[in-house]
């Protein structure tokens, strides 16, 4: 168990529907780390860009891909997350993996497909949420258009860290900044959102705002929001303990269940 968890996390552009040449874009991003990290957070679909485009770019999940985190996960001794267009029984999904530090793994498939974008008519909607215990730390990851719903991200489990991977438009970008401010203050505890930067293959412009909020809404992160950014936070398990118990806000919180 750790009192402090070492989040990295990768605001970049991403080369549209290229899974080759991101993968080559990320390593050479993730070797110029020099800080000790114990979880790198990539954006969503960071092979290919936010794409309805899934036939030919899909992976089976034990693909290229997920062989290229576990190897970097064993490498720099560290977890990686972000998500990527899979293909399971005949379904796609925009599924998260997220790889610990010894190659074994854990997905989360997004619930909230983005109908705006007809993502509803090619993707799959995932139905669970995924908590992981890593290094005595809870964390609740879940992608994009998921911010929007409170209801999902409730922390009735006493989760430490929500997180959040994305490709979020710049059109809209203070909605993101304001819904992860939110996530984080009402659920008493970190909120990580890792954006994408630059023009996708549709011509929609991403602007980043990539951020990591403690559970007072926060702002812990310093580099510039809208360039290409590489970043360690220092997470405390000591913020969350403390404030909890003197504010004792999670207790009041309402009971329900999720249909």
């Amino acid at each position: 168990m750790s009192n402090t968890l070492n989040i990295t996390i990768i605001q970049s552009h991403l080369l549209w529907e290229n899974p080759v040449e991101n993968r080559n874009l990320f390593s050479e991003k993730i070797k110029s780390i020099s800080q000790p990290t114990d979880l790198i957070v990539l954006p969503e679909m960071f092979t290919t860009g936010f794409t309805m485009n899934a036939s030919p770019l899909a992976e089976e999940e034990q693909g290229e891909t997920l062989q290229w985190m576990q190897q970097i996960a064993r490498n720099k001794k560290t977890a990686i997350t972000g998500s990527l267009i899979i293909k399971e029984d005949d379904n796609y999904y925009n599924r998260l993996l997220f790889v610990f530090p010894e190659g074994t793994y854990k997905k989360y498939d997004k619930r909230h497909t983005f109908t705006l974008a007809k993502e509803h008519e090619t993707f799959s909607a995932g139905t669970k949420k995924l908590l992981i215990n890593y290094k005595g730390w809870k964390l609740c990851p879940l992608i994009c258009y998921d911010l929007r719903f409170p209801v999902w991200a409730r922390n009735t489990e006493d989760y430490d860290v929500l997180l959040y991977v994305a490709n979020w438009p710049n059109k809209r970008v203070s909605a993101w900044d304001s819904l992860l401010k939110a996530r984080a203050i009402e659920n008493m505890a970190y909120c990580i959102g890792v954006n994408r930067i630059g023009l996708d293959g549709n011509g929609f412009e991403y602007s980043g705002h990539s951020a990591i909020n403690n559970v007072l809404g926060e702002q812990l992160t310093t580099q510039d929001y809208e360039k290409e950014f590489i970043e360690t936070i220092t997470l405390e398990k000591e913020h969350i303990t403390t404030l909890r118990d003197h504010l004792q806000f999670l207790q009041d919180r309402d009971l329900f269940q999720i249909k």
